[in-house]
């Protein structure tokens, strides 16, 4: 299980040297657009791109301006500093302009001997599903000439029954923390989501179920402020986890490296495996890239938050991300409509300067919407601070008392 519950620090992993180590052949994509069951059924693994809140962006900046996304540009560093060597290529989408320029700069400097544009429409009509089914075929048949190999129907029905048995379930995990007792903090969540995004989904499927099994019956977390997290590619699980530290719970996300990612319906056309892959992927992209999708995000963010009952709501977005900061204008007000307090937080994507900032408007909305905080400073691993914050936190849950922030919930 430390597979799935280690803390992600690293971008090549045990797992993908494993596999690099059996001949295994890694492609790197960023967007949940990209249908990863073809790429399963190639015999191939798809590494979802990440960054982990990795401050450096020198090497990045020699190619995309400081007025580009900083996740891209994190990106694009550890793709140039050799971090990402273990790749055999890329798959880029049209997810924004940010990350085109992170995709082509990364291969105009490395020069991939694989390297597919990967067309996604920007609406769901009858007319987009036949556009995207037909960039599925041209996506079937590059892997197949590259790699030498043949990608079944059946192969992709194999991979996409795999798929679902996963995203059922993450939805599973995901239960365990929307609960009235949760056992599973946002941070951890967001562990096992980033860590499954670098294994074959067959060996995620199984360390999953394991996972689920495991913290069922683990105590309950109890006594803190239930929020939720949405906003742009998140990937910081220190970010998370700093949130947490000031006396919440991330209950539930609607993130791009969250439940955005695996959450929704299935696709209709069994029998057509590019055609169901293209109405399921198509259908259940909750991104402001879509245009005329609004209401649907909306309706899914207020479907999470209902679920999980939160007490509010912090939505997070990258500096100089135009599509979630425009966004996060009309969520905000329809959330408020909906009673649920919101804290709007342009970050520095993995700044350390950000830091303290963050903490103290994350305090300071908690404090102001009467969510109850206690801040505890302590001395790592000291066995003689023990007693001072067993007294302090039995003091502040005694002051509290131990309804108060479902009773909050409630007349909400």
């Amino acid at each position: 299980m430390e597979e799935l519950q280690r803390k992600p620090s690293d971008v090549h992993t045990d797992y993908v040297r494993r596999w690099k180590e059996g001949g295994g052949k890694v492609l790197g994509y960023a967007c949940t657009a990209t249908p990863v069951e073809i790429l399963e059924a190639a015999g191939v693994l798809p590494y979802r791109i990440k960054a982990f809140g990795h401050p450096e962006t020198e090497l990045g900046d020699s190619y995309l301006a400081r007025f580009n996304c900083r996740f891209c540009r994190s990106c694009l560093h550890l793709g140039l500093d050799g971090t990402y060597d273990f790749l055999d290529g890329l798959i880029e989408t049209n997810g924004c302009d940010h990350l085109r320029g992170m995709f082509e700069n990364w291969q105009y400097a490395r020069k991939y001997d694989f390297f597919h544009y990967l067309k996604v429409p920007h609406f769901v009509r009858r007319d987009s599903l036949e556009y995207f089914t037909e960039e599925l075929s041209l996506l079937r048949l590059a892997l197949e000439e590259h790699f030498g190999v043949e990608i079944t129907d059946d192969a992709l029905r194999e991979a996409i029954g795999t798929m679902n048995q996963v995203q059922a379930g993450l939805r599973e995990l995901y239960a365990l923390r929307e609960g009235g007792e949760p056992r599973l903090s946002g941070a951890e969540a967001l562990q096992v989501i980033c860590t499954g995004s670098s294994m074959r989904a067959a060996d995620f499927l199984s360390l999953l179920d394991r996972l689920v099994e495991e913290r069922s019956r683990r105590p309950a977390i109890g006594g803190r402020a239930r929020l939720i997290l949405l906003g742009s590619a998140t990937d910081e699980v220190d970010l998370v986890a700093e949130i947490e530290d000031q006396g919440a719970l991330v209950v539930t996300d609607a993130l791009c490296y969250g439940s955005r990612s695996f959450w929704g319906r299935e696709g209709e056309s069994v029998e057509e495996p590019l055609l169901y892959l293209a109405e399921k992927y198509l259908g259940n992209l909750f991104c402001p890239r879509m245009f005329t999708e609004y209401e649907r995000r909306r309706d899914f963010v207020l479907e999470r938050a209902r679920q999980a009952r939160v007490d509010g709501a912090i939505i997070t977005y990258n500096k100089f991300c135009d599509l979630h900061g425009v966004e996060s204008v009309s969520l905000r007000q329809d959330l408020e409509r909906n009673g649920i307090p919101v804290l709007v937080l342009e970050k520095d994507y993995g700044s350390p300067a950000d830091a303290g900032r963050i903490r103290t408007r994350v305090q300071a909305f908690l404090e102001r919407n009467g969510i109850p905080v206690l801040v505890l400073e302590k001395d790592y691993g000291s066995p003689a601070d023990a007693g001072r914050i067993r007294t302090r936190v039995q003091a502040f849950l005694e002051r509290i008392g131990s309804g108060a922030v479902e009773r909050a919930g409630a007349a909400r």
